[in-house]
């Protein structure tokens, strides 16, 4: 939720106010949504074979592996994870780069300007198809505010892609079973949601 580059490059752009605010806010989402989420006991939603990777307390207890045998271990556990997940990765920056490209970049100040009450929805959903880090789509955010958009709607953009992008969800789909994948969708897109109205409200 909070991304360090980012940061600096909020800071340099629009002053610290607004960095303090996206720090604020991207740490607020991750307390509350790993509070809900943790409360509703969502355990079993997790894939099977992420459990299944256990450490055996005896053998460490009683043996200590050689620094050729743990970087040996580690390399296969990286190949093991790279085969489960490696087409999903792809998939998902193919389709977040067709949207990226398709989607003109005025559709979202066209749409979500200040006299649309949803426009922090709005920013939201448009920006969930799309595939950018926090860096890659500051500069955007800085074109969304000079067209007209609200900096609480900039900052729920933002925050939508890189968040709850389509291929973000597509690799957490790897680990996640469905119901907790849309759990996780509906409290972190909750949270993006007020924050962006309220600060709307605070800076309007």
């Amino acid at each position: 939720m909070v991304n360090e580059v980012a940061l600096v490059m909020l800071y340099g752009m629009f002053g610290w106010q607004i960095a303090l605010t996206y720090i604020v806010s991207g740490e607020v989402i991750a307390f509350a949504a790993g509070l809900v989420i943790g409360r509703l006991k969502l355990e079993p939603y997790v894939e099977d074979y992420v459990y299944q990777v256990k450490v055996n307390p005896t053998r460490m207890a009683t043996y200590e592996p050689t620094y050729s045998e743990r970087k040996q271990e580690a390399w296969m556990e990286t190949l093991d994870i790279i085969k489960r997940i490696w087409l999903y990765v792809v998939i998902g920056i193919g389709i977040g780069a067709l949207m990226h490209g398709w989607i003109p970049a005025g559709a979202l100040a066209a749409y979500a300007g200040k006299d649309n009450p949803l426009a922090v929805i709005v920013a939201v959903i448009i920006g969930i198809p799309l595939y950018s880090n926090a860096a890659g789509v500051i500069p955007l955010v800085s074109e969304l505010t000079r067209a007209g958009v609200a900096m609480g709607t900039a900052l729920a953009f933002m925050m939508a892609v890189t968040a709850l992008s389509i291929p973000e969800m597509i690799l957490l789909r790897k680990v996640l079973k469905p119901r907790l994948l849309a759990i996780f969708i509906g409290v972190v897109g909750t949270g993006i949601i007020c924050i962006g109205y309220l600060f709307n409200w605070m800076m309007g």
